[in-house]
């Protein structure tokens, strides 16, 4: 069980980490290159009129007044609007549309990799120098040592070229029209009731989500058979084996518990990181997510949607920690203390 004083702890770090990303962010982006009233205002434009969009943005303040504002704002959820991608949308709608794209797509391929990336680490550290063993293993390593960039090409390359099985970009087929309710295309599909739709949205999932899955996949098994083999040394797990414990029970109940504490850190770090945008994964399969927004204000210096971008990157991140903090606290007591 946790306690309520190791969960307001772990709560009360998030505060000096948001704050410094928050003041990172912001000295990079004022230090960086690149004018966003100029990007504005055109090219062509007057000094006095890029004076004018410098004005109304805000820019020409002090720059200390600006970081204190950004803090005030960024503390009521007030991100601003868009300076140039949805220019003047806010930057909570924009964010609240895009985010749930990647949130979707970040849960299906770390599922995936959980599902299959577990199960082959027991199973390799068990069969230890086995022909499964060694398969397995290579299996993980070509999976890591693939990059995405790659991978996802292939597949398109492979399942939707030349075979012709799967759909290579977008995430539902365009004749099909359904409400936006969650902006996940599984979920509002299946909310519907659109059958068609929803078949067609898990066919469109399947190549971007096994491009994610094969990397998380190969990372997880081989963590897992790593912690595994540990684990089986112990001398509890001898003790356990010279009094008659069954294989399938000595490896699930006594080997599984403490062997997973160390691998559920490489699960809550690779979610955060596809949390923060799988950009590669999106930008392949035109996939309009939470990363591909992020490259795209970068490039156009809108400085209110990377702000929040990052934040929003930073927060999650946090609080997928917290969640892996709260795990080991339950399978390890002791980590309480």
């Amino acid at each position: 069980m946790v306690s309520w004083r190791f969960l307001v702890k772990r709560l009360l770090l998030l505060v000096p980490v948001l704050l410094g990303v928050a003041t990172f962010v912001f000295a990079m982006l004022h230090l960086a290159p690149g004018d966003p009233a100029r990007l504005i205002a055109g090219r062509r434009a007057s000094a006095e009129f890029v004076q004018q969009v410098e004005n109304e943005l805000g820019l020409a303040r002090p720059l200390y007044v600006q970081y204190v504002d950004f803090l005030t704002d960024v503390a009521t959820l007030d991100f601003g609007q868009s300076y140039t991608v949805r220019r003047g949308e806010e930057v909570l709608d924009i964010l609240t549309a895009r985010f749930p794209v990647t949130l979707e797509l970040a849960l299906l391929g770390q599922l995936a990799g959980i599902v299959l990336g577990i199960p082959l680490g027991i199973l390799s550290a068990v069969k230890q120098d086995t022909i499964t063993d060694h398969l397995t293993r290579i299996g993980a390593l070509t999976g890591i040592s693939v990059p995405i960039f790659w991978s996802g090409p292939l597949l398109i390359m492979l399942f939707g070229v030349y075979f012709g099985w799967l759909p290579t970009f977008g995430r539902v087929a365009t004749r099909f029209d359904y409400p936006e309710v969650t902006n996940m295309v599984l979920v509002d599909t299946a909310i519907a009731g659109n059958a068609d739709a929803f078949v067609s949205a898990l066919l469109h999932m399947i190549l971007p989500v096994m491009t994610i899955g094969i990397y998380s996949m190969a990372l997880l098994s081989r963590m897992m058979r790593s912690s595994m083999l540990e684990v089986i040394r112990q001398d509890y797990m001898r003790t356990a084996r010279a009094k008659g414990q069954g294989s399938r029970i000595l490896v699930l109940k006594h080997g599984f518990r403490n062997a997973f504490i160390p691998v559920i850190t490489v699960i809550g770090i690779q979610f955060g990181t596809l949390l923060g945008g799988a950009i590669l994964t999106e930008t392949v399969f035109s996939i309009n997510g939470i990363g591909t927004l992020l490259v795209e204000a970068i490039n156009s210096s809108d400085y209110p949607i990377v702000q929040a971008t990052v934040l929003v990157f930073a927060l999650l991140f946090t609080l997928v920690n917290l969640g892996v903090d709260l795990t080991y606290s339950y399978l390890d007591p002791r980590i309480d203390q």
